[in-house]
């Protein structure tokens, strides 16, 4: 299959499925329990007239199809709204707060591609007692929720130790990545496990491979073997991950940015869910979606370019 086809035809599953992600998203916001004008007039008078014109300001009477187009037409043209609770605009809101997650999510994907390949590396290549440890290592680090991360590091580095801050995003670069190591560290343990754990099966697989053997056998130094032989045809495998890594990090920032009080859009996610601030959790589980498409189309094209054995569009077979 050609470069330019398969990318429009998967452009074209990407927006079927971006449309039909955003009926659903929208759809479950408005069925779910509760009413955003009850959280705006909390500790106030609730009239009948007060609730009418948040009603009415925000359009939430309207019939499902009338608010659901209306929102998706906006969104089209890059207005995701405006926010209930913090009355002002929800572009906004995400523009002030993306450079924390953004940073958040780019510093724990370091530190699952570097720690998680370089302990999968070691573990299949030195095996024995390094292989048992890694695999116990892994093993602890994959039975760690985030959550409970975030717990055990700010309990032993922020309160113990005070080796780093236990909250907070802080202000300009450097400081950012100071407050961020903590939160990131626990955004990666499981994915660490996890890579690890992918990339030590892979290539104890690939080192079973003939041409491996061959390459051994015609004398070719054993840490080429290694790097140009066995890592190399490991990487497909490792490569399919990347979806479920972004979309794992993504997902898992509501949790590590509650914890440490991250002023991220995961916060922002968690404290606009509780207060039924729609527009906002419209607009972020939408971009969590096209980020997490947008990712394995680039997977789908870099697979090739790695392993040459496959073809676009046929990712995990060979050809």
């Amino acid at each position: 299959m050609s470069f330019l086809r398969f990318a429009v035809r998967r452009l074209a599953e990407m927006a079927a499925t971006l449309l039909a992600a955003s009926f659903v998203i929208f759809g479950a916001m408005y069925l779910a329990p509760g009413n955003p004008a009850s959280f705006l007039l909390s500790g106030r008078s609730a009239t009948p007239e007060a609730i009418k014109a948040i009603d009415d300001q925000y359009h939430l009477n309207d019939p499902f199809a009338v608010q659901y187009l209306r929102w998706l037409g906006n969104v089209l043209h890059g207005d995701f709204g405006r926010s209930i609770e913090y009355r002002t605009s929800v572009s906004s809101l995400l523009v002030a707060r993306l450079p924390s997650t953004l940073l958040l999510v780019a510093m724990a994907l370091v530190l699952v591609l570097v720690v998680g390949l370089a302990l999968g590396w070691i573990s299949s290549v030195r095996g024995g007692a390094t292989d048992s440890t890694v695999l116990v290592a892994t093993a602890f680090a994959v039975g760690t929720p985030s959550f409970v991360a975030a717990v055990l590091l700010q309990g032993l580095f922020s309160v113990r130790l005070h080796w780093f801050p236990s909250s907070g995003s802080g202000t300009g670069f450097v400081q950012m990545l100071w407050h961020l190591t903590l939160p990131a560290v626990a955004l990666a343990l499981y994915l660490i496990g996890m890579l690890a754990r992918v990339t030590r099966s892979a290539m104890l697989e690939a080192m079973g491979h003939e041409h491996v053997t061959v390459a051994r056998s015609r004398g070719v130094p054993e840490n080429r073997v290694i790097r140009r032989h066995v890592f190399r045809n490991s990487l497909g495998t490792v490569l399919t991950m990347g979806g479920l890594i972004v979309s794992t990090l993504l997902i898992c920032t509501v949790l590590v940015e509650s914890a440490f009080s991250v002023n991220g859009i995961g916060q922002l996610l968690d404290l606009s869910t509780t207060t039924k601030d729609f527009p906002v959790v419209q607009a972020i589980s939408l971009i969590i979606v096209g980020l997490f498409m947008t990712v394995n189309l680039v997977v789908d094209l870099l697979h090739p370019l790695v392993d040459p054995r496959v073809t676009l569009g046929t990712r995990g077979s060979a050809t």
